[in-house]
């Protein structure tokens, strides 16, 4: 069966131009075998002309499934309480949860039992993260400071009460929430005084 062919591949991300080699076809067939596949559930799409095999995305390992959430919806960072978890700065256990801070939309992709969250913010507020291998993460500071901002402005919960504040440098979260409003530096402010920080 093909599908055990491209099962054997050493990539764990599938464009079209693998699949038509992987078979020993055109590009043209390739697309029409990998719809095939695709809605026999032999092969996941996770966006337009890349595919993963559903053998290999159910055992991803967590930067892998990373890199995967930056390919969805470029651009894009992972942050808020993934990266906090990722850093061992909270102790919320997200099981299944991946999200990231995008500059184009808010939206949401549920590929097998993992769901992919992206959160949009602001342009001026699109920045603090760095690549670590093969996808981008908000710094510590940075994926703390998102997370303030948008818990200030109701788009998200945090439980803050999990997050270990000595590990992040404070002046840092600061010096970025002073690029956000008045209502997240109020809440910053209440955060400090809650846990005092």
């Amino acid at each position: 069966m093909n599908i055990e062919l491209l099962n054997k591949s050493d990539k764990f991300l599938l464009e079209v131009d693998d699949i038509a080699k992987l078979l020993s076809v055109t590009k043209a067939s390739a697309i029409v075998e990998a719809s095939r596949y695709s809605k026999r559930g032999s092969l996941i799409r996770l966006k337009r002309g890349l595919f993963i095999v559903p053998s290999k995305f159910n055992s991803l390992p967590e930067d892998k499934l990373f890199q995967i959430a930056n390919f969805l919806q470029p651009p894009s960072y992972v942050s808020l309480t993934t990266a906090l978890s990722y850093y061992e700065i909270t102790t919320q256990q997200q099981q299944n949860f991946i999200e990231s801070i995008a500059l184009k939309r808010t939206k949401e992709f549920t590929i097998s039992n993992i769901v992919f969250t992206f959160t949009l913010v602001k342009k001026e507020f699109y920045f603090g993260f760095e690549p670590k291998g093969n996808f981008f993460i908000a710094t510590p500071e940075k994926a703390l400071a998102d997370a303030v901002y948008l818990s200030a402005l109701g788009k998200y919960n945090c439980d803050f009460a999990a997050v270990d504040f000595k590990k992040v440098n404070i002046k840092t979260v600061e010096a970025y929430l002073e690029k956000t409003n008045k209502k997240t530096k109020e809440f910053w402010d209440k955060l400090c005084k809650s846990y005092k920080i």
